[in-house]
């Protein structure tokens, strides 16, 4: 009864709003992810490009996942940091599994990370290199952008429709992992016109 009374309460005071859950499968991120970051033939340069011969570095294969309230991301790592002599590759380079865990956190309306931790089952000179430098940047470069994707959600017409929705002031406050998706908890204003 008491949680009734607040509700009708907030319900009469305007521009009161209150948050919605956001919730996207695992799945559905994967693709999201896939489509904003690994764009090169699925994978994501962290340097060089698809024409480097020696010096490049890339993460493929993304799966994502829980890992108690951390996200994982699961990829397959290749670089190699070498010189080209006489149209060889000479110097350091590996391709391994790479584990990635960290805690999602709202970042200017996006899904960015901290708190990153890099596993794998691999161990080397270079392999250490590649897990202290994917550490350091992956809380700076890895952002997931979600306001595009729910414009197209949310904007979506619906056949036979009478009138147009418009997507208006999405902020993201918040973000849960769960076993099966991340639950962004966003305030937002949808304008039907």
């Amino acid at each position: 009864m008491r949680a009734a009374a607040i509700f009708t309460v907030l319900l009469m005071i305007p521009g009161t709003a209150l948050p919605a859950d956001l919730e996207i499968r695992y799945s559905a991120l994967e693709r999201m992810v896939a489509a904003q970051m690994f764009t090169q033939e699925g994978r994501r340069y962290v340097r060089g490009d698809r024409a480097a011969k020696c010096q490049y570095a890339y993460l493929e294969a993304p799966k994502l996942s829980a890992a108690g309230e951390r996200l994982q991301v699961a990829a397959r790592f290749s670089g190699s940091s070498a010189m080209d002599l006489f149209s060889r590759c000479v110097g350091m380079g590996d391709s391994f599994n790479v584990t990635i865990t960290a805690v999602p956190v709202p970042r200017k309306g996006a899904i960015a990370f901290q708190d990153t931790q890099v596993s794998t089952a691999k161990d080397s000179y270079y392999i250490r290199r590649v897990r202290a430098a994917m550490m350091r940047t992956f809380d700076q470069d890895f952002k997931i952008e979600i306001r595009d994707q729910a414009r197209r959600l949310l904007e979506q017409p619906t056949t036979g429709a009478v009138y147009q929705q418009e997507l208006k002031d999405l902020d993201l406050n918040a973000i849960r992992v769960t076993p099966d998706a991340l639950v962004l908890v966003v305030d937002f204003k949808l304008v039907v016109k």
